[in-house]
């Protein structure tokens, strides 16, 4: 900061100097030395600058530092569109926590070619399920980054049936994941985020669809959106924004397996510009919800489905 500020001075000086502007008296030296030809009045400039700069807000440095180390957990994010999220955010300069669940090697994977693409990102396993496992990853980032920012919750499962057909372990497991594992993170969140922060939750566009055979899954998103829009209520006073994204049908592994391509290629001309969703188009809504440019939304539900509903 120094050393920006006496480049402003002289520059200024410079240009006054060029201009005819410059001061007749000068600082008197028994010899010649560097800067005796700088009139005293640009020390005393440089001087007044230099503490202004010092002077400076917390919440205007704040800022600064900010925008240049703001830092990023995405849950599940090892595959599909938590890969896609993790990548973008990195790309936006983001350092990224990549957590997965069971399988390291994708994860690692992904982290490896954010750091060779220049970003910053570290690999951290929790079962978001566990309470005190997303406790250790909010720990993890706030030793490795400082603190954190922005939380994605994408991690969740999609197991179909319905419901006369769906036992317990079926129900139970979806509720643990897409439901409790979104609230352990919004309640770490809530508490630890640092102030300007970004939560986006992972609802889906099924909450609107109805469909036989996702009403455990239909019903785990709906009640993301609940709390998204409460949560968003709770954070008054600390500009931390809270929103969720509700993807239609995407070409991940979640969405396509187990299903015959007939069914797939059917769903795919349900939208109206006819195609699946990529996990970029989902990773760029993200992306947009988790900016400065998205200060003004907050409590809202982002349908990214191509106007299927």
């Amino acid at each position: 900061m120094l050393l920006r500020a006496i480049s402003r001075c002289f520059a200024q000086y410079r240009e006054r100097q060029s201009t005819g502007c410059s001061i007749n008296y000068r600082r008197k030296r028994h010899s010649p030395a560097v800067g005796s030809e700088i009139p005293i009045a640009f020390w005393w400039q440089l001087v007044i600058f230099t503490c202004m700069q010092g002077c400076k807000s917390g919440e205007e440095r704040r800022d600064e530092v900010t925008e240049a180390s703001r830092s990023a957990i995405v849950t599940g994010a090892s595959r599909g569109i938590g890969a896609a999220v993790a990548e973008r955010l990195a790309r936006d300069g983001i350092a990224v926590g990549v957590n997965f669940s069971g399988n390291l090697e994708p994860a690692q994977a992904l982290v490896d070619k954010i750091i060779q693409a220049g970003g910053r990102a570290i690999v951290i396993q929790a079962d978001v399920s566990d309470s005190s496992a997303v406790r250790t990853l909010f720990d993890r980032m706030e030793s490795e980054f400082g603190g954190v920012d922005i939380l994605v919750n994408n991690a969740g499962i999609m197991q179909l049936s319905n419901i006369a057909d769906a036992d317990d372990a079926l129900f139970d497991r979806q509720i643990a994941i897409n439901l409790k594992g979104v609230f352990n993170g919004l309640r770490e969140g809530a508490k630890r985020l640092r102030d300007g922060g970004r939560i986006i939750n992972f609802s889906s566009s099924v909450v609107g669809l109805y469909q036989p055979t996702y009403a455990i899954y239909a019903a785990t998103k709906a009640g993301v959106e609940a709390m998204t829009h409460i949560l968003a209520k709770e954070l008054r006073g600390r500009n931390i924004t809270v929103n969720a994204i509700a993807p239609g049908p995407t070409a991940t592994d979640l969405f396509l397996k187990g299903k015959p391509q007939e069914e797939i290629d059917k769903v795919s001309k349900l939208a109206p510009l006819e195609r699946l969703g990529e996990p970029e188009d989902i990773a760029n809504a993200v992306a947009f919800l988790a900016s400065p440019d998205a200060a003004w939304i907050n409590g809202q539900v982002l349908r990214a489905n191509g106007g299927i509903i």
